[in-house]
């Protein structure tokens, strides 16, 4: 009988050792997802509702077959680092990085844990991959470039009078450098004049601002995590001076910008799960992986701020104000 007992107990221990040591993308596996969020607003928060939707509709319920750890690092680079650490520390199996600094501070953890990002502009740029069209490393996702030279023609026909269009971006993301680059060449390209304020946190908004008004017709933000956060602010000064203000995203433009023709971030977001969900099945491995484009573009218009800025928005456009 105690031969037997102990014959029982080592085939036992030997059926919870295979379990647990199941690799990522084998059956069974309860996976542990680190989700880092650079910062709280409206599109960031969207994009992660938007991933988490894509894993429940194919399977993937928290508590079921995953297990999300989100964190939220508030825009302050010490608390990215402590999140990285902690998610490399406990070997998660796949790590979502919303925004380009969550990605830079994870990536630069790790070379082996898969890591899906969303919200970033151009990957390459960002010195996050090899190049957007191969990875080549433990780096994918889905890219919010958007529609720039669109967006600026949408200013010239909401702001036809503009001469002078200035744009706002903090000089310390390597994205919002990029889009007001594409931009700067947009407005250029239509013979009017560019001019350009620059901050380097959320402290400097409402200063920066209130210098550009002085300087031009009309605004352009792009998707600049600080901006997208301090829109409010922006919209302070900018009601007051009666200055029409067009945004990189919808988020911006329903805190307080004009108008956008831009990216959904939810759609973006669901798109960057859908990725995810083949990387944990073994179906694919990021290093492979094509950065993604979202697929489709939305107006946006805010009445509210038109009213405060005392601008009427076009019969043509009149279908997309709220």
């Amino acid at each position: 009988m105690k031969k037997r007992l102990a014959l029982l107990l080592i085939i036992s221990s030997i059926v919870v050792l295979s379990t647990g040591c199941l690799g990522r993308g084998e059956v069974n596996t309860q996976f542990t997802i680190g989700i880092i969020q650079y910062n709280d607003h409206i599109a960031l928060d969207q994009a992660r509702l938007g991933f988490i939707d894509a894993l429940k509709d194919n399977g993937y319920q928290d508590n079921d077959k995953i297990s999300l750890d989100y964190q939220n690092a508030q825009e302050d680079q010490s608390n990215l680092t402590t999140i990285a650490d902690r998610f490399v520390a406990n070997n998660v199996d796949l790590v979502l990085a919303i925004a380009t600094p969550a990605a830079q501070a994870i990536a630069g953890k790790t070379s082996t844990i898969p890591i899906l990002a969303t919200a970033i502009t151009d990957y390459e740029a960002a010195r996050l991959v090899d190049s957007n069209e191969v990875p080549g490393g433990n780096v994918t996702g889905t890219s919010d470039m958007n529609p720039i030279k669109e967006q600026i023609d949408l200013l010239v026909q909401l702001v036809p009078t503009a001469q002078t269009v200035g744009a706002l971006y903090a000089s310390n993301e390597d994205n919002s450098i990029l889009q007001a680059q594409i931009a700067k060449q947009a407005i250029t390209d239509l013979g009017l004049n560019y001019v350009e304020v620059t901050v380097s946190n959320s402290n400097e908004v409402q200063q920066a601002t209130q210098s550009i008004v002085t300087q031009c017709d009309a605004i352009y933000i792009p998707t600049d995590n600080v901006f997208a956060s301090a829109m409010p602010i922006v919209h302070g000064v900018t009601a007051e001076s009666k200055t029409p203000v067009i945004c990189g995203e919808a988020g911006m433009v329903n805190s307080g910008g004009l108008a956008t023709l831009g990216i959904n971030y939810y759609d973006l977001g669901y798109q960057t799960g859908l990725m995810a969900i083949r990387v944990l099945t073994g179906e694919a491995e990021p290093a492979t992986m094509p950065i993604e484009l979202p697929s489709d573009y939305d107006f946006t218009i805010n009445q509210t701020v038109a009213n405060d800025i005392e601008l009427t928005i076009p019969a043509e456009l009149q279908k997309y104000a709220q």
